[in-house]
């Protein structure tokens, strides 16, 4: 997932409370977070990446409608320029 944040927003604030969530929803088997190190700046405006990984499709799901999610996703929808996801199932 890819974030182009508002100029003015809280983006290390925002980043700690998603960081948080794999404390609150233990669905989460990996997170990952950091900013482009490319020197092609080929980012369009993306300034941060997270990568979340799941056991399988319906913890994915489960998730998405997890309280603590859709808290964060109200807290940083106003922040936001621009959000990509990708959800890439990888077999094995």
């Amino acid at each position: 997932m890819l974030f182009a944040f508002q100029d003015d927003a809280p983006v290390a604030a925002l980043c700690a409370a998603f960081a948080a969530l794999p404390q609150q929803i233990a669905l989460i088997r990996r997170f990952e977070a950091g900013t482009s190190v490319s020197t092609e700046q080929l980012e369009q405006g993306y300034t941060h990446a997270f990568l979340l990984q799941f056991d399988q499709a319906e913890d994915l799901a489960a998730y998405l409608s997890h309280p603590a999610h859709l808290a964060f996703v109200e807290q940083v929808k106003p922040a936001l320029r621009q959000v990509l996801v990708f959800d890439l199932a990888v077999d094995g």
